[in-house]
């Protein structure tokens, strides 16, 4: 998963996967569910974001409750 922000168009990103989406689903005005193929959500793009999550949450991310095995690392 990666979040990224652009600053000069005040737009947040979070991508789910590495998919490369196929087209984007408007749920509400300036927010998109990119989605593949088959209609799985690779990614979640909010335009105007410091004004919908305000601009303290956009330098802030917590992670919760993340419960998963170690990855072994590559050689």
């Amino acid at each position: 998963m990666k979040i990224t922000y652009d600053q000069q168009v005040d737009a947040l990103y979070i991508q789910l996967t590495e998919t490369r989406p196929s087209r984007g689903v408007d749920i509400e005005e300036g927010v998109t569910v990119d989605v593949d193929a088959e209609g799985h959500i690779v990614g979640l793009e909010i335009l105007d974001a410091s004004e919908r999550l305000g601009k303290e949450q956009l330098h802030s991310v917590t992670l919760k409750d993340l419960a998963f095995e170690a990855m072994p690392l590559k050689a």
